[in-house]
């Protein structure tokens, strides 16, 4: 994988932020917070270098190099931190503005027709057969459309960490799925089994949040009613022009079409259809 392009420009966006909370999370002082930045900057793009590009539909790039980024600060580090402090300090180091931002515009379009057929094309994809350091899933609507589930059965993270000797630090990466859940603002993040401890699948659930669900029960209710008008307002044309000669028929119907404008005047929202005379 080339150096140039997303992985740069994470690097950019992030050192400092891990710079920090070096020093706030994990105890070291501001002068060794900054060795080990300097010497992660290194290791970091020797990891990238020896990754195989990814392929173009690929939506999972962004993880590994994100990966990558903790391995070298990893390796980089005089103490190894457990799980619970690097948890702390990963959640810390990736929430800076821009993820906030990012989370936030992903949370507008979750659960979309975009969304679903992203999702459906991830799966069908199947990336890790090809690539290691990839991702293959699984996606799994839910029957009362609470939401959907992607379920992993091979995990790049887990590859990489792994080939580095940290794959039992495997979880302080796979908790920052419930927090960028929460950024998005769309759905609450549910998981049983992960693939680091022992589970046969990486079960990331994503269930619409209340208010999620009253916006999506009202659309269907408003598509259902507009069809419902319309198969209406055909079914009565029909039948008036099986009853009556052409002329009268529309006579009846303009006459019809007048009185419903009458009876919804003052109406702010008037059935589809209502409004404009049609013949």
């Amino acid at each position: 994988m080339k150096y140039s392009g997303m992985p740069a420009g994470m690097w950019i966006l992030y050192k400092k932020s891990f710079r920090d909370h070096l020093a706030s999370n994990l105890g070291y002082d501001a002068q060794s917070a900054k060795m080990i930045t300097k010497q992660a900057k290194f290791r970091f793009r020797e990891i990238i270098e020896k990754l195989p590009e990814f392929e173009k539909e690929d939506r999972f790039k962004a993880n590994i190099v994100n990966c990558a980024l903790l391995v070298a600060f990893l390796l980089s580090m005089d103490k190894r931190p457990t799980v619970e402090e690097l948890t702390e300090f990963y959640e810390a180091a990736m929430t800076v503005p821009a993820t906030k931002i990012f989370c936030r515009q992903g949370g507008k379009i979750k659960f979309t027709d975009k969304d679903i057929k992203g999702m459906k094309a991830t799966a069908v994809l199947k990336a890790a057969e090809r690539n290691p350091y990839s991702w293959n899933m699984d996606f799994l609507p839910y029957d009362d459309d609470s939401g959907y589930e992607a379920r992993f059965y091979k995990c790049g993270i887990c590859v990489l960490m792994k080939e580095y000797g940290f794959f039992d630090l495997v979880p302080a990466m796979c908790h920052l799925d419930y927090t960028m859940s929460e950024l998005g603002g769309a759905s609450t993040f549910v998981r049983e089994y992960t693939l680091a401890s022992g589970g046969p699948y990486c079960d990331c659930g994503y269930k619409k949040r209340r208010c999620q669900m009253v916006k999506d029960t009202e659309r269907r209710k408003k598509k259902k009613k507009t069809i419902r008008t319309l198969k209406g307002k055909q079914a009565f044309k029909n039948e008036i022009e099986r009853r009556f000669s052409s002329s009268e028929s529309d006579r009846i119907w303009r006459d019809t079409h007048k009185r419903l404008l009458k009876m919804y005047a003052g109406h702010r929202n008037l059935p589809k259809g209502i409004g404009k005379h049609t013949d």
